[in-house]
């Protein structure tokens, strides 16, 4: 088996995705944790790997984070495109690596709403979160250009799987302490992605490389999903309230400041689906996704 480094792989995503990893490489983990087999802190210094590997998973990043001051802005940019650099130059000491895949994410496109958003669409986001990400795309596509290195890029949604971040970990939350509430029968659609699938997608995108959407073909409301965490949870399916009881809520919140569970903008967030086109990934990797429904597990 392969040699993989896979940085950021005792978070979220590694939990879920190393058992698949283990049965097709060899896997060393770097990062920040006790668990970590390489400790290094990307975001201020070049690791110290001591051997080559054959693959590079890196999947190190900072998110799930609104900065509030111009240091946790900044944060985002040492991490994810400082952090990028830095792994870029302790792999250049002992042999570059024949493919490396980046875990990017869709908030680069800088969309808040839309319908089958093509990796065609301008990268537009504004963020410091998507600006890092984009940043240390464009560093990856120059590097592994210059070192002849196969680059794969993809760009998750929702990720889902077990204690999952994000606004799916929020659901899950909601609807076990019981104050989880769809709006206007929760029609609204986000693109979501079993986590799994990461290392499902890998062996193909390993040898042909390219820029992906990764998620769910079925596209399920979150309406469909609360359903399923409250089955899985034995807890009563989460009610729903109609449009103008949340617009009420809504501006309610706008007064009361940030401390609010909801204002305009976070109404306008839940009610306004997004969604990505996975068509790239299909047709150009053979791959298929998971069906976040039927295998997601709380």
């Amino acid at each position: 088996m392969e040699k993989l480094l896979f940085t950021g792989g005792t978070g979220f995503l590694g939990k879920n995705v190393m058992p698949l990893l283990e049965k097709q490489f060899y896997v060393t983990t770097c990062g920040i944790t006790p668990d970590d087999m390489i400790k290094a802190n990307l975001a201020k210094e070049v690791p110290v790997l001591d051997q080559h590997y054959d693959v590079v998973l890196h999947a190190c990043g900072k998110a799930h984070v609104v900065p509030k001051t111009e240091a946790e802005k900044q944060a985002f940019f040492d991490v994810n495109y400082q952090g990028t650099i830095n792994l870029c130059a302790g792999l250049e000491k002992v042999g570059v690596p024949k493919a490396l895949v980046f875990i990017s994410t869709v908030a680069v496109y800088g969309c808040e709403y839309g319908e089958l958003i093509t990796e065609e669409h301008p990268l537009n986001g504004d963020t410091p979160y998507a600006k890092s990400k984009i940043m240390a795309e464009e560093y990856l596509t120059e590097w592994c250009k210059k070192y002849n290195v196969v680059l794969g890029i993809l760009r998750p949604s929702l990720l889902a799987g077990k204690n999952a971040p994000g606004n799916l970990g929020a659901m899950v939350n909601g609807v076990r302490k019981g104050f989880y509430m769809n709006i206007a029968g929760g029609r609204v659609v986000k693109s979501i992605l079993m986590a799994e699938d990461i290392a499902r997608i890998l062996p193909s995108l390993i040898e042909k490389g390219g820029t992906y959407n990764v998620c769910d073909t079925r596209q399920p409301s979150f309406g469909e999903l609360s359903v399923s965490v409250a089955k899985q949870l034995g807890k009563h399916k989460p009610i729903s309230i109609p449009y103008w009881m949340a617009w009420c809520m809504a501006k309610v919140g706008d007064f009361l400041g940030s401390k609010s569970p909801i204002n305009s903008y976070k109404l306008e967030k839940m009610t306004k689906s997004l969604t990505f086109s996975n068509e790239k990934a299909r047709r150009e990797l053979g791959w298929e996704p998971l069906d976040v429904l039927e295998n997601y597990r709380v």
